[in-house]
């Protein structure tokens, strides 16, 4: 089963980005996927969770201006995400989450990931 992230870009601060995740190899609608993000120079960073039931989570900066969702006939998370800020530049990754989101904090654990499953990420850039 592998993931890959995609529909990064650039984008001014203000606007949105829809990113995607599809799964390939395996059905998705088993399975929890987060999403996280790392930005030069800095930790990586939980940005969001989906449980295969469809419950969502969002760490604390997210909130209110990201949302998260699923196709499973798509076999695809996606990640909405508006009135992007500089500080959201990073590359973001999904992956399985192996507790089905359940504990997640937004803080990143390598724990939590199922090796081999992601990918290389997409570039999020947003300029001020």
């Amino acid at each position: 089963v592998q993931l890959q992230a995609s529909g990064g870009g650039l984008v001014q601060a203000g606007g949105s980005l829809r990113l995607s995740c599809t799964m390939s190899g395996g059905a998705l609608d088993t399975y929890a996927i987060q999403w996280f993000r790392q930005a030069p120079g800095k930790e990586r960073e939980g940005v969001s969770c989906i449980s295969s039931d469809g419950r969502t989570y969002f760490g604390d900066s997210m909130k209110g201006r990201f949302t998260i969702s699923r196709d499973n006939v798509k076999n695809t998370v996606y990640l909405q995400m508006n009135a992007l800020k500089p500080e959201d530049t990073a590359v973001y990754y999904c992956a399985r989450d192996i507790f089905g989101c359940v504990g997640w904090t937004g803080t990143f654990l390598r724990s939590r990931l199922v090796k081999g499953t992601y990918g290389q990420g997409t570039q999020v850039t947003v300029s001020s």
